[in-house]
């Protein structure tokens, strides 16, 4: 089998009826994570269905949909990530040409169609403040760290990338399989600067693949409320980051 997708909803039913049935035709296996009651309802023939009997941490999802599948590759999406046809098989198709290659993500675009920078640097501390303190409200975070978001690079072919947004990424099962998969230990933000992050130290590559075109309605939450409590989820997302990656206090 080529590729399995996990999809995790946490109340998310609505969105599930337009991403599945673009996104079920162009995989293998389909696996919905009921992570709440209520956020299943619509499924598309063949897509199967799990209900957590309580909700679990979004990387324990997605470690308990690694292990209930059986795919060379792992395809993580968000309900609100709707992909274009072969997406996935152009994903696919690249890894297969780069044995390195251990996640794939596509380009981006919010619902509007414009671009959407999901392609980034690994955080420092000093942008991490700027980013996640009221000093974003002196000047965008758009505007002072563009090298962060890399907001100057539109690259048409494939590049590598420090990580992805976690929202629709292509991985593969032996790199799972070698770094223990998710960190289930992440209560909601930064799983997946930290999967790609232990990916790299273990030699697996992370390429941005522009002509697989996925559109995700991103909420980005915590970038429009402060002293809520997705903002303290991130803090402890940080935190744990850096716990175990100490050397990133080095990267100002």
């Amino acid at each position: 089998m080529k590729v399995s997708a996990v999809v995790v909803s946490h109340g998310h039913a609505d969105e599930l009826t337009r991403s599945l049935p673009a996104l079920a035709p162009q995989v293998d296996e389909t696996l919905v994570i009921g992570n709440l009651p209520g956020s299943i309802r619509e499924i598309p023939t063949g897509v199967r269905t799990l209900e957590n009997p309580r909700p679990l941490t979004f990387a324990e999802n997605v470690n308990v949909g690694i292990a209930s599948t059986t795919g060379e590759y792992v395809l993580v999406a968000n309900p609100d990530a709707v992909a274009e046809p072969d997406a996935v098989a152009m994903l696919a198709a690249f890894a297969d040409e780069h044995p390195r290659c251990g996640i794939a993500g596509p380009q981006m675009r919010w619902p509007d169609g414009t671009w959407q920078p999901s392609r980034r640097r690994f955080p420092t501390v000093r942008g991490t403040v700027v980013r996640r303190t009221p000093l974003r409200h002196l000047r965008s975070p758009y505007e002072t760290q563009r090298e962060h978001y890399a907001l100057d690079e539109r690259p048409a072919v494939p590049v590598q990338a420090d990580w992805m947004l976690g929202a629709f990424l292509l991985m593969r099962r032996t790199m799972l399989d070698e770094i223990g998969g998710w960190d289930a230990g992440y209560r909601h933000y930064c799983e997946d600067i930290d999967l790609c992050y232990r990916a790299a130290q273990a030699g697996w590559e992370r390429w941005y693949v522009p002509d697989a075109v996925v559109t995700h309605a991103y909420a980005a939450v915590i970038d429009q409320r402060f002293l809520s409590r997705h903002t303290l989820w991130h803090a402890r997302g940080m935190a744990r980051f850096v716990r175990k990656h100490p050397e990133r206090l080095l990267a100002l």
